[in-house]
């Protein structure tokens, strides 16, 4: 297919491979709309959103407006002119105006296997639910919550120790190469209605969850750790001091649930044990175990979480 005008909708860092594979797939980039920009760091000074960076080196007209529902936004969005949008993780809802702005619609990029995971969170959830595959999905739009009718869809293996930041870089890249594929082939594309079974929603990671309870099983713990890292990052104490547990593997062993047991880092849980092998102490940098453990700051027989 020849080169399309599109506007692109993205905000966070998933977002930036897509919109830069476009461009090198040679799509003319009528807009970029993103996020607007927000106070962030010690300073608090306004940060804009890794996409409205990346747009604005490359020379990309960016918009940021905080609603999509008022009749100026449509109508600007509309005078855009374009075959299709492309969003990718935008962040607002897309009114019905601007669904039907494109001449071509909206395609989504979901990561997911849809139906399983709709959803704010979809990369967190098929962690810490023992997923052994997901992948992305390019959806045409409508109204729902990921409700649409689905172009096409690339799988990809969950590995054992695959945390939520490896498997979003992955996803992110597969998103990029399977939108230029379908835009290439959205002719002969057919798209396909979404099964009523096997639903299944991603909430939004609550802080809560965060906490590891090491009275549970170590698969659920372990899967807990991995999924929610870089962030927010399970977390447990030890003296009164918290820990974030960044990247861990199944392990043997038994003990008391929150034993520290070397060799190098495993910690009992309620049933078999978790090999620790990344983690951070409160306002210090990520380290592997062996460093960690390194001035003997964590004994073996220490058992985390008792604090409270």
């Amino acid at each position: 297919m020849d080169a399309m005008r599109i506007v692109f909708m993205g905000s966070p860092e998933f977002s930036v491979p897509v919109l830069a594979a476009l461009v090198k797939a040679g799509h003319e980039i009528a807009c970029v709309y993103c996020q607007p920009p927000r106070p962030a760091g010690r300073g608090k000074k306004e940060r804009p959103t890794p996409v409205h960076a990346h747009a604005a080196a490359a020379g990309l007209q960016v918009r940021h407006p905080r609603s999509l529902k008022t009749e100026e936004t449509q109508a600007e969005f509309a005078a855009l002119d374009a075959d299709i949008a492309v969003v990718v993780a935008y962040g607002l809802i897309l009114p019905q105006a601007i669904l039907d702005a494109p001449r071509r619609g909206c395609l989504n990029i979901h990561a997911s296997l849809l139906p399983r995971w709709r959803g704010a969170a979809p990369i967190h959830r098929a962690i810490m639910s023992g997923d052994t595959e997901t992948g992305v999905c390019i959806m045409q739009m409508d109204a729902g919550l990921d409700t649409g009718p689905v172009l096409s869809r690339a799988r990809i293996p969950i590995g054992d120790e695959e945390t939520t930041g490896t498997l979003h870089d992955r996803l992110s890249a597969l998103g990029a190469a399977e939108i230029v594929s379908a835009l290439d082939r959205l002719d002969s594309l057919t798209a396909v209605p979404q099964p009523r079974s096997g639903v299944t929603y991603a909430e939004k990671i609550d802080k809560a969850e965060a906490r590891i309870d090491w009275t549970c099983a170590a698969a659920l713990i372990d899967r807990q750790i991995r999924g929610l890292s870089p962030f927010p990052g399970a977390w447990s104490t030890q003296d009164g001091e918290r820990i974030k547990f960044l990247a861990s593997r199944l392990a043997d062993g038994s003990g008391p649930a929150g034993t520290v047991m070397h060799a190098p880092l495993r910690v009992a849980c309620g049933s078999g044990a978790v090999e620790i092998t990344r983690l951070q102490r409160a306002g210090k940098g990520a380290q592997d175990a062996a460093t960690f453990l390194t001035g003997g700051s964590l004994p073996q027989g220490t058992v985390l979480g008792e604090d409270g």
